[in-house]
């Protein structure tokens, strides 16, 4: 149990820099971080820390798909751990 606290506090930790990463990346007009790439991080379970990096650098808050997908990926998430630990009780 403690091996997957570690894989989601390590997938969330790179979630945020990925968001971090691509801010700096647009001020500078570099080649961008894909969206694809973001929400897959998101959906491996780093939505949390790519919804934190959202509002922490003001990322991606005009697009609908960040402010409104990345939550619902969350709760998605979150009902599937529920789930599984009132099944696996």
């Amino acid at each position: 149990m403690q091996y997957i606290w570690i894989a989601l506090l390590l997938i969330n930790a790179v979630g945020f820099l990925l968001m971090h990463l691509d801010k700096q990346k647009a001020r500078r007009h570099r080649r961008r971080i894909s969206e694809a790439t973001l929400f897959t991080v998101a959906a491996l379970g780093g939505s949390l820390g790519v919804w934190g990096g959202i509002y922490a650098f003001r990322h991606k808050t005009l697009h609908r798909r960040f402010t409104w997908g990345v939550p619902l990926i969350f709760a998605a998430q979150l009902a599937l751990a529920a789930w599984l630990f009132w099944r696996l009780r």
